[in-house]
């Protein structure tokens, strides 16, 4: 698909993932959820951290089952040299929280550097609005029970 053939709807949904995105990662840094601490280091967000902290009493709303039932796809070098895509392999025993974090993370991974072509990207527009809808669902509950809705919200 090219860019001309996005409609308007998918449109302003990629640019809602992307901020939403973008601000839970800042969240997550202004909150302590750093990879690093010591001075001068980068200031990379740390889901894990986050993650360690939330897993016993996460519970999964409605947008995280979806996402976990969408099954995002990761794009991997297939036999032939090919690029595919093939359903993300998790651990059977991964808790949920840190299931629905890398199915969250795959989405934006695919969305910014993924070549999303053929039935399972841009072409199945369907798909695409039902991860990117499912895993902004993710990212508001996430800031809240977090405590940091107004970082993520930027309404303080």
């Amino acid at each position: 698909m090219q860019i001309e053939q996005v409609d308007e709807d998918m449109r302003e949904l990629v640019f809602d993932f992307f901020f939403r995105f973008a601000r839970f990662e800042s969240a997550l840094k202004e909150n302590g959820y750093r990879r690093w601490t010591d001075a001068g280091a980068r200031a990379w967000p740390s889901w894990q951290k986050f993650a360690a902290e939330h897993r016993s009493t996460y519970q999964a709303n409605s947008s995280a089952k979806t996402l976990i039932a969408s099954l995002p796809k990761i794009q991997v070098i297939g036999e032939n040299g090919q690029l595919q895509f093939v359903h993300q392999q998790l651990a059977e025993n991964i808790d949920t929280l840190d299931r629905v974090i890398a199915h969250a993370q795959t989405v934006r991974n695919n969305l910014f550097h993924g070549g999303k072509h053929g039935g399972d990207g841009w072409t199945d527009p369907d798909r695409m609005k039902v991860l990117l809808r499912s895993t902004i669902g993710v990212l508001d509950d996430l800031a809240e029970r977090g405590g940091f809705d107004g970082d993520y919200s930027g309404y303080y």
